[in-house]
């Protein structure tokens, strides 16, 4: 905020830069709460098409998407407005006005489960009101920030010792663990990981291997070929036990449901029953 000295002293100047100032509170306020009321209709509209079983369930999913897609642009709009807003008032000087109050959404805690850091902040050793020494705490606030740690490539080392008998000079040695494919260097949770984002996020593997690249790992669209193949033939009892126990049922149904797929250059249309 800027000094009284820089206000202009004519009355005259004061009421009109008073006026202004109202005006384009009074502007911000109306554009905020129309943005709020749009914001709240969309999420409405989501709310019940989601709840509602109406027309055909392709169309309902491209209206929910639509949806759901202009509502996250109209929020990140809102926000970026509000933060372009406190940014510009504290640059400038303003004439001191009461404020309106926004309504703010409930903020929801973060999730308990989630590993706790705590950064403690170092705390004067003196009054910094009279120098006194003779500090006791009474309590602390708590700010928490929801913090992403990027994830971790790691090599396991299975190590099978080798021991032999110093009276028949037999060698001994423990079996070797069983790996998901035979003779091959990714682990389970590796594999889980490669096939849902081929199958449940329709990230082709090209574009896996670009993102593992970019980490550091290279894996070529070969060796991930193969893993998907191998896991494929792997899980195929479960595939067909699982055959087995909907084609016992006297009736089956089913849906077609279109899903984009990232292709090689392009995007086309997968389907799934």
């Amino acid at each position: 905020m800027g000094s009284d000295d820089s206000l202009p002293d004519d009355v005259t100047t004061l009421q009109a830069m008073l006026r202004a100032e109202r005006a384009a509170r009074l502007a911000a306020e109306a554009e905020a709460q129309a943005g709020t009321l749009l914001i709240e209709k969309f999420k409405l509209t989501i709310k019940k098409l989601r709840h509602e079983q109406f027309g055909q369930s392709s169309e309902r999913g491209a209206l929910l998407d639509q949806l759901e897609l202009q509502l996250a642009d109209l929020e990140e709009n809102a926000a970026q407005a509000e933060t372009a807003t406190q940014m510009a008032a504290d640059k400038i000087d303003k004439i001191t006005v009461p404020s309106f109050e926004r309504r703010k959404p409930a903020r929801r805690p973060l999730p308990e489960h989630l590993q706790r850091e705590r950064i403690v902040y170092p705390v004067p050793a003196t009054c910094p009101c009279c120098g006194d020494s003779r500090l006791r705490k009474i309590g602390e606030d708590v700010t928490e920030t929801l913090e992403l740690v990027p994830r971790q490539w790691k090599v396991i080392q299975h190590v099978r010792g080798k021991l032999v008998c110093r009276a028949c000079e037999a060698i001994t040695q423990p079996s070797a663990p069983s790996h998901p494919i035979a003779r091959g260097r990714a682990g389970p949770k590796l594999l889980a990981h490669v096939l849902f984002a081929k199958y449940g996020l329709h990230l082709p593997l090209h574009r896996q291997s670009e993102v593992y690249r970019r980490e550091g790992i290279d894996l070529d669209v070969s060796t991930l070929a193969d893993w998907v193949g191998a896991s494929a033939a792997s899980l195929m009892p479960l595939v067909d036990a699982i055959r087995s126990h909907v084609f016992a049922a006297e009736r089956i149904h089913a849906d077609d449901t279109t899903v984009p797929v990232l292709a090689k250059g392009k995007t086309r249309t997968g389907r799934l029953w």
